[in-house]
């Protein structure tokens, strides 16, 4: 049964707003250091031993942790830019559309990082286990499960 609350449209939207930004900075220092991990990669030894698919599949997880970090980044700065212009409403539901696509992003970019880190260490067939099994795991507890329970209601 739904949950009822006694409260005004401007206290539901700043308690939204407050639970989305509280979700951001959940999500934003992983983001973050799995950028700065990212962005350390090309200078180690090991890394010009990568092939070129190696250096693709790094390519696209250093990619989509930046566009992760820029949709993860993006409701503050959204926030601080229309602070007091009465735009929560918009300022909410962008700011769920842009979190969501950023554990997207997230999630694709672990994936990945953990099949290079695997091929790297152990070659493909375990990449292609471990690459696929944490995008599947993640992918089910950060999407499937919580969809799942809003179909179940």
């Amino acid at each position: 049964m739904p949950e009822t609350r006694s409260e005004d449209e401007q206290k539901r939207l700043d308690r939204e707003l407050i639970e989305l930004l509280n979700e951001l900075r959940v999500a934003l220092p992983g983001v973050q250091v799995l950028f700065a991990f990212m962005l350390i990669v090309p200078f180690s030894q090991g890394f010009a031993s990568l092939n070129s698919v190696e250096r693709w599949i790094y390519f696209a997880a250093f990619i989509t942790s930046a566009l992760a970090a820029a949709l993860l980044i993006a409701p503050s700065s959204f926030h601080r830019l229309r602070f007091r212009q009465g735009d929560k409403e918009k300022m909410v539901n962008l700011g769920n559309r842009l979190l969501v696509g950023g554990l997207v992003l997230v999630a694709i970019s672990i994936s990945l990082s953990v099949g290079l880190i695997s091929e790297f260490v152990f070659g493909t067939a375990m990449a292609l286990i471990a690459g696929v099994g944490i995008g599947a795991a993640l992918g089910w507890f950060w999407f499937g499960l919580p969809l799942s329970r809003r179909a179940q209601d």
